[in-house]
């Protein structure tokens, strides 16, 4: 095993609550609340129902661990199976830039089940879930961008995030951690090809990841052992995985840097990589004063991974699909000024001007917006209007980023809107769920989050 990898395991074990600062317990009460409305968004919408039919056909009738979309009770893994799948369809759920990993759908699923099925109180929840960003964050920042070119880094990187989060809920020594990794190491996958075919993959990607990384740690509590070195051995995730990992970020700045409060909240329901483009075009819209139809031409000015994961989807044949459609997307913002659920669901894939706007938009590759990626997503923006003018428009930090984050009563005012869009609670009930969330940390009965 490596200094670095040691480092890790060694931190892991050795967390308590009481060393992780206030404003990281309540980013991760944030986070938590975010990833709710996400899992309950997607009730009633396909393939969710799919996971919810397997889980009772091979789960058990009844259990401790609670499945949001269909309010039934069933074993910690088939609750984070389902959860992870459900909490990643709508396209709400949080991002951390740099390891280009959305922590809370694989985390928060297996961690919450976990926690129910073993009796574990709000702040050893709380713990376990910071616990999972801290490393999954680290091990995705190491995998670097040549990993996401491929793999789908959420459900790779995300069973070991599941599986420690688990882990920590376990009270695992660094041995344990060891073992831990090297279990759910050799499960990760998911691949992006499932892009080109509008195909279901990526539910199933965040619903085996937090499964596998439960599975995992369950497994390592009986004693069984996993490969001591998966993350940078000669024939480890790296070595299979990567052609520019650094081990150096597996144990960067350990305690010092809370890279949970670096994670993004998504403003738009779309692919992340759109983000940045998308809001650069709305300010411009709004300072110049344009409509969708005085606009020519759109070029989208964006780093590489934008281009080799939206550039599979030309003409969307899916609702789902054309959230990581660059033209799609900015038609809705142009077109509509927003690109919400409803947006999506509605006006995506029927509205004709959204669709004539899509046909003028472009992506190009820009030095400046790649060399920042992964650690900024710059959004550039060039467009062409029909009077023949050329105008520019720059936004260095997206809604929802650190440095434009979300408030509180923004997160609540995303719940409620996720919430009514699928008609999963009602107002009262969502209220309700809120202010359970907000009191985490003083909870010791964890069925209440239901």
């Amino acid at each position: 095993m490596s200094q670095h990898t040691q480092a890790l395991t060694e931190f892991l074990a050795g967390l308590t609550y009481e060393q992780i600062p206030n404003q990281v317990l309540a980013r991760t009460e944030d986070l938590f609340l975010d990833w709710l409305a996400s899992a309950l968004a997607s009730q009633g919408a396909h393939p969710i129902p799919l996971f919810e039919r397997y889980a009772e056909k091979m789960g058990p009738a009844d259990g401790p661990a609670h499945i949001f979309v269909s309010g039934k009770g069933s074993s910690a893994y088939f609750a984070a199976l389902v959860n992870g799948a459900s909490s990643h369809l709508v396209e709400q759920d949080d991002l951390h830039n740099s390891s280009v990993l959305h922590p809370a759908t694989v985390v928060f699923p297996a961690a919450l089940a976990a926690a129910q099925d073993l009796g574990k109180s709000g702040r050893e929840l709380l713990l376990a879930s910071v616990a999972g960003y801290e490393a999954g964050i680290r091990i995705g920042e190491f995998l670097g961008r040549s990993h996401y070119r491929i793999f789908h880094t959420t459900a790779t990187v995300g069973t070991l995030a599941a599986a420690v989060a688990v882990g920590k809920l376990l009270d695992f020594d660094q041995a344990q951690f060891t073992n831990l990794l090297g279990s759910a190491g050799t499960q990760a996958a998911g691949l992006w090809e499932f892009l080109r075919d509008a195909a279901d993959s990526k539910q199933l990607h965040t619903a085996k990841a937090a499964a596998d990384g439960l599975l995992a740690a369950y497994l390592t509590a009986e004693g069984l052992t996993g490969a001591k070195n998966i993350l940078e051995g000669d024939q480890g995730m790296a070595a299979g995985m990567s052609s520019d990992a650094d081990p150096s970020k597996l144990s960067d700045r350990l305690g010092s840097r809370w890279a949970l409060v670096e994670t993004s909240f998504k403003f738009h329901a779309s692919c992340r990589h759109t983000h940045p483009a998308a809001d650069a075009l709305l300010e411009l819209m709004q300072r110049e004063g344009l409509r969708a139809e005085e606009i020519r031409s759109v070029t989208a000015r964006v780093h590489q991974g934008a281009i080799d994961v939206l550039g599979r989807v030309t003409v969307p044949q899916t609702v789902h699909q054309a959230k990581f459609s660059m033209g799609t997307v900015l038609g809705l913002i142009a077109v509509h000024g927003k690109a919400g659920l409803p947006e999506f669901h509605t006006l995506a894939l029927t509205d004709e001007a959204v669709s004539a706007f899509r046909d003028k938009v472009s992506m190009v590759l820009d030095p400046e917006v790649d060399g920042a990626y992964p650690a900024r997503w710059l959004g550039r923006v060039t467009l062409e209007t029909t009077d023949g003018r050329t105008l520019q428009a720059a936004v260095d930090d997206p809604k929802g980023d650190p440095g434009n984050t979300l408030s509180r009563a923004e997160l609540e005012d995303k719940f409620r809107r996720l919430v009514q869009f699928s008609g999963a609670r009602s107002a009262d009930e969502a209220g309700q769920l809120i202010e359970r969330v907000w009191r985490l940390r003083d909870t010791n009965d964890l069925s209440v989050l239901a």
